[in-house]
């Protein structure tokens, strides 16, 4: 059984972490950091029943021996330091998105899991949305023909500037950084890297501080891939809108995993992950539509891959090279947007 520390207890980590880590066989919460006197008194009691032993500081928690795999949710801008300091004391590594600010914090990173043989991994975990999951399968049969046009929306209707960290001026806020990686990640999985890359980063909302805008464009070959989030739009914009010498597949609504979690939906629990039919997307050519019914989305995937691939018995869910990529193109919007001119890769 793998020995589970966390760091940071946040909406990402009570929402998106311990849920499957305490409730699967495979790992036993030993370990939380966190600066809150109850940092798990909100989270379900199937978490709260794992009476890990609670950390102030990070350090604490890294040094303890209690732990085989860190978990770190914690702010973008100490994700390296944090993740660099695990590597160096023989641990397992688990980053939220995005794994580090730069590209060459991310390399370094890579280098060192390696060097020293342990395991590091981002949680993509959108790779495991329903929605997506349906894209791919789409895509695998062919249904839409070649693709020509990929829109990939993640909008939100967000008008005000908030006191969240991720929307404060700081190294590695705003949406780009927030939203970006689980968007650039899903592209590439379909369709590998661009030739070159657009893109608009913006602050648009009054008194914002950080990005609250992006309009990026993957250009390949013969195919263009657009990811975009506003924090203006109201009500319930797509999700994709992919078009094909074929066909065309606009999906509405987002992947209701989150949503679940939020409520308190376990994933044990019967429909967790089921789509609404109200949700299903719709393929459409010249003479007929035809409802698709959304797969079902499993975020636990993630952790029930990763236990295999600690006991070396699987390869990780998320390869690290897989996530060098994203934060390449995650760095190399921000200068295009900055540069305001196409990026060659």
């Amino acid at each position: 059984m793998v020995r589970v520390g966390v760091i940071g207890c946040g909406l990402s980590a009570k929402i998106f972490h311990l849920p499957f880590i305490c409730a699967s066989k495979d790992y036993t919460l030993t370990a939380v950091a966190s600066k809150q006197l109850e940092p798990l008194a909100e989270v379900n009691e199937q978490v709260s029943a794992c009476q890990p032993v609670i950390f102030k500081q990070p350090l604490e928690l890294i040094s303890s021996k209690l732990v085989d795999l860190v978990v770190i949710t914690a702010p973008n801008d100490v994700h390296f330091f944090l993740a660099k300091l695990c590597l160096q004391n023989n641990l397992h590594v688990v980053v939220e998105k995005p794994m580090t600010v730069t590209f060459a914090e991310a390399i370094e990173l890579a280098t060192l899991a390696k060097n020293n043989k342990l395991l590091l991994s981002v949680f993509h975990n959108r790779r495991w949305d329903g929605d997506f999951l349906t894209v791919k399968k789409l895509l695998a049969t062919k249904a839409l023909g070649k693709v020509k046009v990929f829109h990939s929306y993640f909008d939100r209707c967000r008008p005000q500037v908030t006191s969240k960290w991720k929307e404060q001026k700081g190294y590695g806020n705003g949406v780009w950084y927030d939203l970006g990686p689980h968007l650039i990640d899903q592209a590439l999985i379909l369709f590998g890297l661009p030739l070159s890359l657009t893109a608009n980063c913006l602050m648009l909302r009054e008194n914002s501080a950080a990005t609250d805008y992006f309009n990026v464009q993957l250009n390949y070959k013969d195919m263009h891939v657009i990811l975009s989030s506003s924090p203006f739009v109201v009500g319930n914009s797509p999700r994709f809108n992919i078009q094909g010498t074929e066909g065309q597949f606009i999906k509405q609504g987002k992947d209701p995993q989150e949503q679940q979690l939020r409520d308190g939906i376990l994933p044990s629990l019967t429909g967790f992950g089921y789509e609404k039919i109200s949700q299903y997307g719709v393929l459409s050519n010249q003479t007929q539509q035809q409802v698709i019914a959304s797969e079902v989305g499993n975020y636990g995937y993630y952790y029930q891959q990763l236990a295999l691939a600690i006991n070396q018995q699987s390869s990780p869910p998320v390869p690290i090279t897989e996530a060098l990529s994203v934060m390449k193109i995650l760095e190399l919007a921000l200068l295009s947007s900055e540069q305001g001119k196409t990026i060659t890769l």
